[in-house]
């Protein structure tokens, strides 16, 4: 038996082990290959689902834009045809004044009240409403419907309580709201109203101060608005005893109907 050859026998081990390293380089090149394949795979895949997904994103966003340019036109068309309506109100109510038809009729002091209305609202930026309509519930609650009506019908916007507030939701947080959103507020002015019931007062105080204050007088004089803490010192206002409300809301709306320039 010849002897055992140390030398070749390492060269053949150095052999095998090249081998084996490069079989194994090889396995590990086509793993690396393949996860990358996959890794490519889904990279392009979640872009396409990305894409998709901002396609999508965009197609829909276009959708409310055009939506919401869509109503911005509607609502700017009706403000436009409640515009020209009010501006033919206020042409037939100057009208009447001025060639004594059917006309308006005005005290002094109702006509100082007019005019200061009038100003102030000609300065104002546009507003939600043209009046916030203050009562008290006790003895006012009819004849403020009625007026309420009797201004809608001359397309004065109104905020009144029966209507604008909304259950759910804090009621002296929308009063204040509403008291923000008015060009004036009209404060119908009875005996419960005077007692200082709590509502009404909290209106009253927001209004007092300002010179869209246009007060409404119903089965109280002025020598008693004068003792409720002198709230009138000019003592101007309109009276349900002198006109009824169909000529007092043709006044209001006179006065508070912005005018075409």
């Amino acid at each position: 038996m010849a002897g055992f050859n140390r030398a070749e026998y390492e060269r053949r081990l150095r052999e095998a082990q090249r081998r084996a390293e490069t079989e194994l380089r090889r396995e590990i090149d086509r793993a690396n290959r393949e996860n990358q394949r996959q890794i490519d795979a889904y990279n392009r895949e979640m872009q396409r689902r990305v894409d998709a997904h901002n396609r999508e994103v965009q197609r829909k966003n276009r959708q409310a834009v055009e939506g919401f340019n869509r109503e911005v036109a509607r609502v700017n068309q009706h403000n436009q045809r409640v515009d020209a309506r009010n501006r033919a109100v206020i042409s037939d109510l100057v009208r009447r004044v001025e060639s004594g038809g059917r006309s308006l009729s005005y005290t002094p002091q109702e006509r100082v009240l007019a005019d200061r209305v009038a100003g102030a609202v000609a300065l104002q930026e546009p507003r939600q409403t043209d009046v916030f309509l203050s009562y008290a519930r006790i003895d006012g609650s009819e004849v403020a419907q009625d007026l309420r009506e009797r201004l809608e019908a001359l397309s004065v916007r109104i905020w009144f309580d029966e209507v604008s507030i909304q259950p759910g939701r804090s009621q002296s947080r929308q009063m204040d709201q509403g008291l923000s959103a008015a060009r004036c507020g009209v404060a119908l002015l009875t005996p419960a109203y005077l007692a200082g019931r709590f509502w009404t007062e909290r209106e009253l105080g927001a209004l007092l101060h300002k010179p869209t204050l246009i007060p409404v007088l119903h089965n109280v004089t002025f020598a008693q608005v004068a003792e409720y803490s002198g709230i009138l010192p000019d003592l101007a206002g309109f009276e349900t005893c002198r006109d009824d409300l169909s000529v007092i809301a043709e006044k209001i709306a006179a006065a508070v109907l912005p005018r075409a320039a």
